[in-house]
């Protein structure tokens, strides 16, 4: 009789499926009132990058139908009550308040809002009410404060995932109570999923509760402390991600069991140091290991190479050593393998061609020093072959431009010699067939490579989208006249070329890039005009003369201008500076007169200007503080005449302000304390005619401004720096990159008077302070005894009146290396600690 039961009962359920409207009048109800309380926008799109299009599946949600058959809604096929919510992607904007009808659907088991904004509602206790949910998606949502305690109610929880977008982090906050019993009481959860939630005052160790777990993201969370080896051996854990936690540190944990199941484990950018354990080894079932951006050192244990089913290997950026362990067997998968930035030598193993399977190779920045081989039987399925910034010598061999796969090549800053095989050849058409393929090919820093482009030879790069011919010692321009019809970017910097620039490259259409830096070439300037899609163009350290035509906005695409150290005169065209994209304007160390141009437009890109060292006049425009995303404004060395221009204080970006060696002149009175120079860490307005007392807030203290380790200057290519030029222990010094926690001070040479103000002892981020040639009075403020990072001081030709022993003793206990110059009386007396 049981079968008998079995198939009424699923006559039944085919009964109600197909022939019932099975929606619940309260569910409906429910739904659609959720629905109404969001506005409706056809055209608003949240989160391209994980939601490239925006499903609006509430469209279909409408009075009087069956809410079952609703896209994103799932329902119980005999109740009708809605057991299934998900509305991902379904550009939902605005705050769930705590009426929501939303928390009105009893039965809910799955519940998905992943990638709309509900900021800024709480995540609120009423989503742990949902008794009966196994799969919970609230990712990406926007939603702030701190994780309720509630939640770890949740107990039939199989997926959680409460990911916040990058630019959220710390939205949500957990306390360790919450923590614990989440872990202790989701006794089936599989996958928990918690990137940039904020879990620092947590700790790893309940997690080793989780026994049911396979996945677990916790990357950008806080996590301080060490990493036990339990979690790398709970029983059913597949994938873990624990990158970005800068607080995670010590060595990696030497595996208790003698096996797991991980299968990826990523712990990039975290604090691990010392070797990797040979333990790893035990990761058999490991298809992707990522350590990247650490502080691992030791060499590469053998046997982690040899993992039979590792596919994906990143180590870039660590403080290994050793050669690579010749073991690549035959049978190995490896797709991808990044080595870069170490410290690993030797030669390349032999082994190396049995990666029949690799796409991504990257050795740069090692020191692998020896030839590459002169045959080699795999790299079929290659893509990317960076070996750039080695020691590798010998003749390249002409398999590194035969892959068949191969679209980008590095092979850059070596010390081959030789030529280029096979570029002027009729006989090698299969190599050049391949020249067909290539995307990417780098060869800069060869000035020992023969490199010949034969204008008759039957070769076209017809793919090749960047070339870089740099630091060559090239002579004469190659020949690339039809060869390259897509070349995007062109950098022939740092060679040998002289005279004009060659017709066919202005005629280049493709171009959007072009370096032509540190050469001796004279083409007047208004021939980049016809280059209409140039963005990035850099003519700096050349002999370029004439004047700046007005031309040259016919590229209205410009990003980025470099057109420093050169003899360049005449005024600077007003169009240049209203570009609708231009970015960096760099017109440094030219012999350019006249005023600035005065309208600079609203709403423009501008992130750096540099005019420092020409022949300048007149006054600052005031429309200067229209240029809102600037950072850089270099404007020393100039005959500028002028007050000290306040309204700049309202740039919210602006980082470097140099006003050196200039007419500027009067009264500084004291910054905004609230709003003045919010960004500053370079202030420069040295050898001009300041006068009065030095102001009392100059830079806000910008001690934690160290997340971000350089400042760059927005270019889209990312290959250009921003420079400036700052006096530090009596020498002048160019800062080709600017640290983000540099901050100095430079008010010398002006006539300020009165005492050092107290509150310069509050900049606790400051590495100089010049307030030297200047007329200050009075005892140097002990609060400046809190300036430990102070490196260069400098306070000669005043009339201050300190002791030697009380100045050193109170200001300058600063640590090694600190120079310091000191004066009680007109003359300057100097100490230098340490050796």
């Amino acid at each position: 009789m049981g079968w008998l039961f079995v198939v009424c009962w699923h006559l039944l359920l085919f009964h109600f499926s197909f022939s019932h409207s099975l929606c619940h009048t309260h569910d409906s109800f429910a739904l659609l009132h959720f629905k109404a309380s969001f506005p409706f926008n056809t055209t608003y799109y949240y989160n391209a990058y994980e939601c490239p299009v925006t499903n609006l599946k509430t469209t279909t949600w409408e009075n009087g139908t069956d809410c079952c058959s609703w896209l994103g809604v799932t329902c119980h096929p005999i109740s009708g009550h809605v057991t299934g919510l998900d509305l991902s992607c379904s550009g939902l904007y605005g705050e769930i308040h705590p009426n929501s009808t939303l928390f009105h659907l009893s039965h809910l088991q799955s519940l998905n809002l992943a990638n709309n904004d509900f900021y800024p509602s709480p995540l609120s206790s009423l989503f742990c009410g949902f008794v009966s949910l196994t799969h919970l998606n609230l990712s990406n949502t926007y939603f702030r404060g701190e994780i309720p305690s509630q939640i770890s109610h949740l107990s039939k929880l199989q997926s959680l995932d409460l990911s916040l977008p990058l630019n959220s982090q710390f939205l949500l906050k957990w306390r360790e109570s919450t923590w614990k019993r989440l872990l202790q009481n989701a006794t089936v959860l599989r996958e928990l999923v918690l990137n940039r939630t904020d879990l620092s005052s947590t700790s790893m160790r309940p997690l080793n509760l989780s026994s049911s777990l396979i996945t677990l993201s916790l990357r950008g969370t806080g996590l301080k402390g060490t990493l036990a080896d339990g979690i790398l051996c709970l029983p059913n854990l597949q994938h873990l991600y624990l990158s970005d936690n800068f607080d995670l540190h010590g060595q990696l944990p030497n595996l208790s069991c003698s096996t797991t199941s991980v299968s990826v484990l990523q712990i990039s950018s975290n604090e691990f140091q010392g070797p990797i354990p040979p333990s790893f080894s035990n990761l058999v079932h490991l298809t992707f290991l990522d350590l990247s951006f650490n502080k691992l050192n030791g060499s590469i244990p053998p046997l982690l190479l040899a993992l039979p089913r590792l596919t994906f290997l990143y180590l870039r950026d660590n403080y290994l050593t050793g050669q690579i362990p010749n073991v690549f067997h035959q049978s190995n998968i490896f797709e991808v393998l990044d080595l870069t930035h170490n410290n690993i030598q030797g030669e390349l193993p032999s082994t190396l061609s049995n990666l029949q399977h690799l796409i991504y190779l990257d050795l740069s920045f090692n020191r692998l020093e020896g030839p590459l081989p002169n045959k080699i039987t795999g790299f079929s399925n290659l893509t990317w072959l960076v070996f750039n910034n080695n020691l590798l010598n010998g003749t390249i061999p002409s398999w590194c431009f035969s892959l068949p796969s191969l679209m980008y090549l590095y092979l850059n800053n070596n010390q081959f010699t030789g030529h280029i095989p096979a570029i002027s050849s009729y006989s090698l058409q299969s190599l050049i067939l391949c020249y067909n393929k290539l995307q990417g090919l780098y060869l800069s820093q060869l000035s020992q490579l023969s490199l010949n482009f034969e204008s008759r030879a039957n070769y076209s790069f017809s793919s090749l989208l960047q070339l870089d011919l740099s630091s060559m010692s090239l002579t004469e321009f190659p020949k690339l006249s039809g060869k390259v019809p897509i070349l995007k970017i062109l950098y022939l910097s740092n060679n040998k070329l002289k005279g004009r620039v060659p017709t066919w490259l202005h005629k280049m259409d493709s171009l959007s890039a072009l370096s032509l830096s540190h050469n001796m070439l004279t083409t007047p300037m208004d021939q980049f005009s016809r280059n209409y899609q140039l963005t990035i163009l850099d003519l700096s350290f050349n002999l370029l003369t004439g004047s700046i035509s007005s031309s040259i906005c016919n590229a209205s695409s410009m990003e980025s201008l470099f057109l420093p150290h050169n003899k360049l005169t005449g005024i600077i065209p007003q169009c240049l500076v209203n570009l609708p994209y231009l970015q960096v304007l760099d017109l440094q160390m030219n012999k350019l007169y006249g005023t600035l141009p005065s309208t600079f437009s609203r709403n423009n890109r501008l992130s750096t200007l540099n005019l420092n060292d020409n022949q300048l006049e007149g006054i600052l425009p005031e429309s200067l503080s229209n240029c809102t995303l600037l950072e850089v404004l270099n404007l020393g060395n100039n005959q500028i005449e002028d007050t000290f221009p306040h309204w700049l204080q309202k740039l919210p970006y602006l980082k470097v302000l140099v006003l050196r060696a200039n007419k500027f002149h009067g009264l500084i009175a004291s910054f905004k304390t609230n709003h003045g120079f919010p960004s500053l860490i370079v202030f420069d307005i040295s050898s001009n005619d300041f006068s009065g007392p030095i102001p009392k807030k100059i830079i806000q203290d910008e001690e934690d401004s160290s997340s971000q380790q350089y400042m760059r200057t927005q270019v889209s290519l990312g290959a250009f720096d921003s420079t400036v030029t700052v006096t530090m222990k009596g020498m002048s010094m160019l800062l080709t990159k600017i640290p983000t926690d540099f901050v100095s001070i430079d008010l010398s040479g002006n006539k300020f008077e009165g005492e050092i103000p107290n509150v310069i002892g509050e900049l606790h981020a400051l590495k100089g302070l010049n307030l030297s040639h200047n007329r200050l009075s009075g005892l140097i403020p002990q609060s400046m005894g809190n300036l430990t990072n102070l490196e260069s001081l400098d306070l000669s030709s005043n009339m201050l009146n300190v002791a030697i022993g009380y100045g050193c003793g109170m200001v300058f206990g600063v640590g090694m290396g600190c120079f310091v110059l000191l004066t009680g009386k007109p003359q300057w007396i100097v100490r230098k600690f340490g050796p």
